[in-house]
């Protein structure tokens, strides 16, 4: 359910079909997103899931299982 969720904040951000946002992606390499994508991902996954991603910690998502295990941790 998460995963999926993960996906569509994903999806909206960087305008990529959901098949294409697998967990070993990388938001940069795979799916082409900047930095300023990556913060509005990290932003949507926040307001999504009712959580708080420190920057220290945002900075190591780099893949989306990245994202999912901050989302898991914290959840």
């Amino acid at each position: 359910m998460e995963f999926e969720k993960l996906q569509d904040i994903i999806s909206q951000v960087l305008g990529v079909g959901a098949e294409e946002i697998t967990p070993e992606a990388s938001f940069t390499d795979d799916l082409g997103a900047d930095s300023l994508e990556i913060f509005q991902i990290i932003m949507g996954i926040e307001d999504e899931f009712g959580i708080e991603i420190p920057s220290h910690e945002a900075e190591t998502v780099v893949t989306v299982s990245d994202a999912f295990e901050r989302i898991k941790e914290a959840v």
